[in-house]
């Protein structure tokens, strides 16, 4: 009987433990984004187990991370997801697909703890998370103390966890990508035109309502023809691709860039003066001309052509107009060009019948 008891104490333990877990997975399974998929995943089993630290850890290069890169803005999603490069992630699990525990010399497992004073950490619990049969980050808790994720534990309640979490962020993950299809140009990542549109006619009334300047860039790549004829569409798309990520990487994270068409795109500048959007441009000339795309044995220049429009010019009364201008002076621009492109081509001809 004194041989029962404790058997039968541990089948109760585990079978709240179980609830516990059913809990997690009831709240989880009908969530299809991921920022309400995370927050909710992390703060149940904080609350529900009472660990004090619960956080997901992403492999860099996982489709997941990129696709997380869309997210709006979370203070939870901030704080309680922390990115992986593979390499380090491989060092600490190696191809392990069951949850790891330690509690002992955890200096090794620093790089995938996101907790300021990670010294203070007694025990951690690390459960991979996989999607279709890749591994793509991992589910982590820690504690102060070594006994409460200590190795020995059995983990099969965590490891059924883990493979629920996989399925669930499998299917978040599945709609996460059609929703960013329908915003998002599939080349560059950048918004679509129809998202650009809806963008510039509520910041044009938000700009009216508060009388803020609100600018707008129209740009379009130079030598793209030249680049397609000369190397094929495919350099032609990264040449795309290229010029995309410079105006994302000179832009303000406030700044609104779509791509318009093909070759066009589009920046809405939110509280922008004129002479501020000229900066800009200015910044973006100057770090094309820094960087070109070099693929193989090609480095191919980046030459871009810009038109600017601003609400301090007080005829334009709607979001449409607004676009149109810029559209406009980029048109006037590139045939400004175009006229001392053939002046230039017809001195180089009249000098060479003169030298004749």
């Amino acid at each position: 009987m004194n041989n029962i008891e404790p058997l039968i104490k541990q089948l109760k333990e585990n079978e709240k433990i179980a609830k516990k877990f059913f809990q997690v997975e009831t709240k989880i399974l009908s969530i299809l984004n991921f920022k309400d998929f995370f927050e909710i995943l992390l703060t149940e089993i904080k609350e529900i187990f009472k660990v004090p630290h619960v956080w997901i850890s992403l492999i860099k290069t996982s489709e997941v991370t990129n696709l997380i890169r869309h997210l709006e803005s979370s203070r939870i999603l901030g704080k309680n997801i922390n990115i992986i490069d593979q390499n380090s992630f491989q060092q600490l699990l190696g191809n392990n697909t069951t949850p790891l525990l330690a509690n002992d010399n955890l200096k090794p497992f620093y790089k995938i703890i996101n907790i300021k004073r990670k010294y203070l950490i007694r025990s951690i619990a690390i459960a991979p998370i996989a999607i279709d049969g890749e591994v793509i980050g991992s589910l982590n808790q820690a504690d102060f103390s070594p006994t409460r994720f200590q190795p020995g534990i059995d983990t099969g309640l965590l490891e059924h966890l883990a493979v629920k979490i996989s399925l669930c962020l499998s299917n978040v993950t599945a709609h996460e990508k059609l929703k960013i299809m329908a915003y998002h140009d599939p080349l560059t990542g950048l918004l679509n035109r129809r998202v650009m549109d809806a963008v510039l006619k509520r910041e044009f009334t938000r700009s009216e309502r508060y009388k803020a300047p609100l600018s707008v860039i129209f740009c379009d790549i130079d030598n793209l023809k030249r680049t397609n004829d000369m190397y094929g569409h495919d350099t032609g798309d990264l040449l795309i691709k290229h010029v995309a990520d410079i105006l994302l990487k000179e832009s303000r994270q406030s700044d609104v860039i779509a791509r318009f068409a093909g070759d066009e795109f589009v920046v809405i500048l939110l509280e922008t003066k004129k002479k501020d959007a000229l900066n800009l441009i200015n910044r973006i000339k100057l770090y094309c001309f820094a960087h070109p795309l070099n693929i193989k044995k090609l480095s191919i220049p980046v030459s871009i052509s810009f038109g600017l429009s601003s609400t301090e010019n007080n005829s334009i009364k709607s979001s449409n107009i607004l676009l149109k201008q810029a559209d406009d002076n980029l048109y006037a621009v590139k045939k400004t060009r175009n006229k001392k492109s053939g002046k230039e081509e017809a001195n180089i001809i009249n000098l060479a019948v003169h030298r004749k």
